[in-house]
């Protein structure tokens, strides 16, 4: 009896590793199909009926594929409706990953170490732009800093528009990655920015900030711009440290 019950238990762990295989394949499929373009960014995914057919697979498998695709950010899914597909972008790469590395950053030296990274980039960004930057860019960095200095008074609106000032730089970059990096940065960086406190003087220390940055380019001084842009963000690190 015993030797029966243990059989029983490997074909039921068996079967459940069959299962998993057979779902992870049919995952990589629909994967493929849906970067490619086979399957096309918002339509309906074919209805579960089809895929047990389509893939010889039982409705439990193919739900298991449905969820799996859901939080891979590859399909939007509705009760009482089928899931619509979403060709990924990179902020369907993002966000996969963003619950994720907001876990990695719960302390202090976590936190520093993704900032670093965050100064690192900008410092190369801020060069780029000083040498290569054109009147079209120029504008925008500039609109950006007026709508900075606009909203001096006002500390939750300054926040954001210091946040558009440096997505602006990520932005004159041209490379369609850089301006998803930002928004990787202020997502899991807002939990400790959002418990910094704000009063206008350091409103206007961190705009007096932006504006050299903004000159240094203007003036096509790529270690101007650097040094203005470490300078700032280092005494960003100071302000928001008080939050640990």
């Amino acid at each position: 009896m015993a030797a029966m019950v243990k059989q029983n238990k490997l074909v039921t762990e068996d079967s459940a590793i069959n299962k998993g295989r057979v779902a992870d394949e049919i995952i990589d499929e629909l994967e493929r199909q849906i970067v490619s373009g086979q399957l096309k960014d918002s339509a309906p995914l074919p209805s579960e009926r089809a895929m047990m057919e389509t893939f010889n697979a039982s409705r439990t498998v193919i739900r298991e594929v449905i969820v799996a695709l859901e939080n891979r950010g590859l399909i939007i899914n509705r009760a009482r409706y089928r899931p619509i597909v979403k060709k990924p972008d990179y902020k369907t790469a993002l966000d996969a990953v963003g619950g994720i590395v907001k876990h990695f950053i719960s302390n202090k030296p976590d936190v520093k170490h993704l900032y670093d990274m965050r100064v690192f980039v900008e410092r190369m960004l801020v060069r780029d732009a000083a040498a290569k930057a054109t009147k079209q860019d120029i504008q925008l960095l500039k609109a950006a800093l007026a709508e900075n200095k606009a909203a001096m008074g006002d500390s939750q609106r300054f926040y954001q528009t210091d946040k558009a000032f440096h997505a602006t730089l990520y932005q004159i970059s041209g490379n369609p990655i850089m301006p998803t990096v930002h928004q990787g940065f202020t997502s899991w960086l807002a939990p400790h920015w959002d418990m910094m406190d704000r009063d206008l003087e350091k409103n206007q220390n961190n705009y007096a900030a932006h504006e050299a940055i903004y000159i240094a380019i203007l003036e096509r001084d790529p270690d101007a711009a650097e040094q203005a842009l470490v300078s700032h963000l280092d005494t960003s690190w100071q302000q928001v440290s008080s939050t640990f």
